[in-house]
C-alpha cells in the first residue's frame, strides 16, 4: 500500500503546514525533507552547544579585555549557517544508510528515499552540495577551529551505524551533536580549556536525554527492525536514567560556566533550564507518542534559556 504521506509529497512525520510546503516549489521538497528544512528542531539542538561556547568564550574574552561584538556576532551567523548545512547533510547521509530500515517502519517510510521520490544518487549530490557550504563556514574560522571542526566527522560518520551495534546510539550523536562545544571556544582563543570540554560532557548528557525521550516514539518499530536505542535499554527505568543524564548535563554546564567566569546570569539561566528538563522527566509518558514528542521539541525552550543567560552579561556591561 501507498503510504498517505506519498501522495500529498509530503511525510508522515513532518507538519503539514510547514514553510516548506507553503514557499519552495514541488519538485525541492524531496531535498528539503532529506535536510529536514522542514523540522527545524533538528539544526535548532544542534546550533545550541555551539552558541553556548561562542558566548561562554566571549564572557571569558571580556575578561581579559579581548571581546567583541562583531567577532561574536559573525561567530553566531557561521555557527547558524553552519549548523542548517551540516545537519541537512548529516540526515541526508543518515537516510542513504538507513534506506531499508525507513522502508520497514510506519514513521519514516513516506520518505523522500524509501518512497522513491529522490534517488540515492541524486542524494549523495545533495551531501556533497551540503557539506561544502558547511566547509565553506568552517574554513571562516582560525586553523585550530578548522582542525577541531574536521575532527568531528569521526562521530557523524559512525552515528547511523552505531544502532547496528550498539544500545547507545544516543551517546554517539551526543558525542556529533554536541561538538559544537568545542567549536565556539576554539573559535574565540585558538584553543581549547576544561570549560569548553566540561560543556561538551554537558552537552551529551543532555543530547542522550532528549534524544532518548524522543526514541520512545520508535520503540516497536525498532525492535521490529532489530535495531538498539536507550529508550528500549532504559525502558521502564527511563524516569531514573532521565535524572541521571540530565543532572549530568547541568552539573558540568555550571562546572563550564565557573571555571570560564560567566557571571550570575548564566547560573540564574541554567536553574530555569533545570526546571524545564526536570519538568519533562515528572509528566513524561514514554507510552504517549505525542506528548514524547512535543517534550523532546520543549529542549529547544533549554537552548534558548541557557544562551540568554550567557548573552546578558555581555548586554549589561
Amino acid at each position: 500500500m501507498i503510504d498517505q504521506g506519498d501522495l500529498s509529497g509530503r511525510v508522515s512525520d513532518a507538519p503539514s503546514n510547514n514553510w516548506v510546503y507553503r514557499f519552495l516549489p514541488r519538485t525541492l521538497w524531496p531535498y528539503a525533507q532529506l535536510a529536514r528544512w522542514d523540522r527545524p528542531i533538528g539544526w535548532e539542538l544542534l546550533m545550541w552547544p555551539c552558541f553556548w561556547s561562542a558566548a561562554m568564550a566571549a564572557n571569558a574574552a571580556l575578561h581579559i579585555g579581548s571581546f567583541s561584538w562583531d567577532t561574536l556576532i559573525f561567530h553566531l551567523f557561521l555557527f547558524f549557517a553552519g549548523s542548517v548545512a551540516m545537519r541537512g547533510a548529516g540526515c541526508t547521509y543518515n537516510d542513504l544508510v538507513d534506506h531499508k530500515i525507513d522502508m520497514a517502519v510506519a514513521r519514516t517510510r513516506s520518505r523522500p528515499l524509501p518512497s522513491g521520490r529522490v534517488s540515492r544518487k541524486q542524494a549523495k549530490i545533495f551531501i556533497v552540495i551540503q557539506a561544502l557550504i558547511g566547509l565553506m563556514v568552517l574554513l571562516c574560522f582560525n586553523g585550530f577551529a578548522i582542525l577541531v571542526g574536521l575532527s568531528s566527522l569521526v562521530f557523524v560518520a559512525i552515528y547511523p551505524f552505531a544502532k547496528r551495534f550498539t544500545n547507545w546510539p544516543q551517546f554517539f550523536l551526543g558525542l556529533a551533536f554536541s561538538w559544537g562545544a568545542l567549536m565556539g571556544w576554539a573559535g574565540q582563543f585558538g584553543s581549547l580549556s576544561v570549560s569548553p570540554v566540561l560543556l561538551y560532557v554537558g552537552a551529551i548528557a543532555w543530547t542522550i536525554g532528549y534524544d532518548t525521550i524522543y526514541a520512545h516514539q520508535d520503540r516497536e518499530d525498532d525492535t521490529a527492525a532489530g535495531i538498539g536505542s536507550t529508550a528500549l535499554l532504559f525502558g521502564d527505568k527511563t524516569h531514573s536514567w532521565l535524572v541521571g543524564l540530565y543532572g549530568t548535563a547541568l552539573v558540568c554546564i555550571l562546572l563550564a560556566f565557573a571555571t570560564a567566569g560567566v557571571s550570575i546570569f548564566g547560573y540564574i539561566s541554567v536553574a530555569i533550564a533545570a526546571f524545564l528538563l526536570f519538568r519533562q522527566v515528572w509528566v513524561l509518558d514514554i507510552d504517549n507518542v505525542k506528548q514524547c514528542h512535543a517534550l523532546f521539541l520543549s529542549n529547544n525552550r533549554v537552548g534558548v534559556l541557557i544562551f540568554a543567560g550567557l548573552l546578558l552579561p555581555l548586554l549589561v556591561r
